[in-house]
């Protein structure tokens, strides 16, 4: 599984998140403590909002420890808006296209999880992104997909229920596929002001999801960044977080009706 981090807040360095922190982003990538994959070396991305309303996007395939351009972009760049991933691949090749975050417009996405049978139901996953949108396929993740989908559901406007919906319809072909576990998801998205994030699971075992509120801002995270364990508020299961102007609404990701039909 992945890990990543997000600011939403006062302007930060970069470095502030990868590599600063006891158990920054970089060391998670050789040292993960909440998932399966201890080593998440399949890649690395960063996504940060500046002046322009479309954000800037740097990744890459190697292991983000091995980086020297992200060493330097982290310690030089400032923003009040980003967000960074490490990769371990479910699957899918370890390529440029395939590194998080996904970015569409003012759109930014990351995930963390996987489809089940994610191979067995990938053309019909693909078929549910629209033509106008299909063109930005860059890779062959279903985390792409996912985001691709949630915004022909209406992200612009709907940004919870679109990407509920994308999980839901994405989860009921893993049904129909045979293979579990169906649905693991922990996710970011933001379009530059508000940053999104849900954990959800298709059983009891929803990938991991924590905050922490500080003076300037909020920081959003798949595991603590240090060992203040205390001060990392977790994401119940099935459950989303709002974070827009330094507040952080928790609410259902999905509601009683769509669990219904999940």
């Amino acid at each position: 599984m992945c890990r990543w981090a997000a600011w939403s807040g006062a302007p930060r360095y970069l470095e502030e998140v990868i590599c600063d922190p006891e158990h920054s982003l970089i060391d998670q990538s050789r040292n993960a403590l909440s998932c399966k994959t201890a080593v998440n070396a399949d890649g690395f991305g960063v996504a940060w909002y500046g002046d322009r309303e479309t954000p800037c996007l740097y990744k890459d395939v190697r292991p983000a420890w091995s980086d020297p351009n992200l060493l330097q972009i982290a310690r030089h760049i400032r923003s009040r808006h980003f967000l960074a991933h490490v990769r371990a691949s479910t699957g899918t090749a370890t390529t440029r296209d395939n590194c998080h975050p996904f970015t569409h417009e003012r759109w930014t996405f990351m995930h963390n999880g996987q489809v089940g049978g994610y191979e067995k139901v990938r053309r019909r996953l693909d078929n549910m992104i629209p033509d106008d949108l299909y063109g930005h396929r860059m890779g062959g993740t279903d985390s792409e997909c996912l985001f691709l989908v949630a915004l022909a559901y209406g992200l612009n406007l709907h940004p919870r229920a679109a990407m509920a919906r994308a999980v839901r319809e994405a989860e009921a072909l893993s049904r129909y596929s045979g293979v579990a576990p169906h649905m693991r998801f922990a996710s970011a998205w933001s379009d530059g002001t508000t940053l999104y994030a849900a954990r959800y699971a298709s059983d009891k075992f929803a990938p991991t999801l924590y905050y922490r509120q500080f003076e300037d801002g909020i920081m959003v995270v798949s595991e603590p960044l240090d060992e203040a364990r205390n001060c990392w508020v977790e994401v119940p299961q099935g459950h989303m977080i709002k974070v827009s102007d330094g507040a952080v609404e928790v609410v259902a990701f999905l509601s009683e009706e769509e669990l219904a039909h999940a």
